[in-house]
């Protein structure tokens, strides 16, 4: 496969018309949610086959269109008027847009080898950095590529997916249908007054100093892999008739991916693990029982805890690190993401320096069977290459 040079040629910063702008120079304290968030852009590709894209001018005018009902997008960080904390400065400077082109057929080409090209080069350290970053990528054919690069503690992958789909009916309509989001993030966490935390959210929610997991690696780590798995729709199928109940599709996943992610790490059998599950017993459980303990810790995160955590972050002003995750992206519409020429072909999921990070993708065509999956998990090369010999076994 010949290998596909992608060139620049054009940078600009696109603010929101005075008219459309909604940010209103406010500074706006981040909550305990956004903190809690990973402190990194976090990208997304998007390709689309065929020359029947939109123009870049029309997919502009959409984007900012869009962004100016979504002001955190195209505001900046900035600290508080006390200069103590950070906060988002709402002042409407606008989202960087990177215009580029690459010698090929889409069709013919691996997105995800040359993925770093993608999209735009974010960079927190800067100062104003755009906290979200768009490339629009022309292949010689005619098929589009939209990067994105977007800071994490600015919006998380359900609120981005809701972005998305509101970019593309922007597109659609020029303009004419534009979303009215609620972006009042001070009324959805409310701390009690005064704050009483229940759990030990600074070990759970947070790499706290008595978390065994390990930290975020060096992103130049070259030992750590990205593996990209494909689960049909039979497997996840015979999955399901495993457990017997009525399960998920991300229930039924993750008890899958837990099991094989602790054998392919060779974890000592009392090694505990995030529910508090030995590793010897989740080697040798059933998977009615793996799902039921998911089911059950996903239960236990209700109101209360929600309050608990939210006034644990009113009491505690440190940015710690993020712990482990698995994230399911299976609810995200990617077959609503239609600029008026149809759905994308392919989505590469974002390739985070942080080993142990397992994302559940769904496919993006609406024909395709709705239960398959892709599962992103990114890991050191000996557990990556011990992943692939066990990952579609069922024993």
């Amino acid at each position: 496969m010949a290998v596909v040079t992608v060139e620049i040629t054009r940078t600009t910063v696109l603010e929101p018309s005075p008219e459309s702008a909604r940010g209103g120079g406010e500074k706006v304290s981040l909550t305990v949610f956004n903190r809690a968030s990973l402190d990194k852009y976090v990208t997304a590709v998007f390709a689309w086959n065929g020359p029947a894209a939109p123009s870049n001018d029309a997919l502009k005018d959409g984007l900012i269109a869009t962004v100016a009902r979504f002001p955190h997008l195209a505001g900046r960080f900035a600290v508080d008027e006390q200069n103590r904390k950070k906060c988002f400065h709402l002042n409407d400077a606008g989202v960087r847009v990177v215009v580029a082109t690459a010698a090929g057929n889409l069709a013919d080409e691996d997105v995800s080898a040359h993925f770093n090209e993608l999209y735009a080069n974010a960079n927190k350290e800067r100062a104003n950095e755009p906290l979200f970053q768009v490339q629009l990528t022309r292949y010689t054919c005619g098929g589009l590529v939209i990067g994105t690069a977007c800071h994490h503690q600015v919006a998380d992958g359900q609120s981005m997916s809701v972005f998305y789909t509101a970019w593309t009916a922007a597109v659609r309509t020029d303009s004419a249908v534009l979303p009215t989001p609620f972006v009042d993030r001070s009324t959805t966490a409310v701390p009690r007054s005064p704050p009483a935390p229940a759990f030990d959210h600074r070990n759970i929610e947070f790499k706290g100093p008595t978390s065994s997991h390990p930290s975020c690696p060096n992103p130049m780590d070259r030992t750590i892999k990205t593996l990209l798995v494909h689960y049909p729709d039979q497997f996840i199928a015979d999955l399901k008739a495993r457990v017997g109940a009525r399960c998920s599709t991300f229930q039924c996943l993750m008890a899958h991916g837990w099991k094989k992610v602790m054998a392919a790490r060779g974890l000592p059998p009392e090694s505990l693990t995030r529910v508090r599950v030995a590793a010897r017993e989740l080697l040798s459980a059933s998977y009615p029982a793996v799902v039921g303990a998911i089911r059950d810790a996903v239960a236990r995160v209700d109101h209360e805890y929600i309050q608990s955590f939210i006034d644990f972050g009113d009491g505690d002003g440190n940015e710690e690190e993020l712990d482990l995750e698995v994230d399911s992206w299976l609810g995200f519409r990617f077959h609503d993401l239609d600029f008026g020429f149809g759905p994308p072909c392919a989505f590469v999921p974002p390739d985070l320096p942080f080993e142990g990070l397992m994302i559940f993708v769904p496919p993006c065509r609406p024909a395709m069977p709705r239960e398959e999956s892709t599962c992103s998990w990114r890991s050191r090369d000996e557990h990556v290459e011990a992943f692939k010999h066990i990952c579609y076994s069922l024993d």
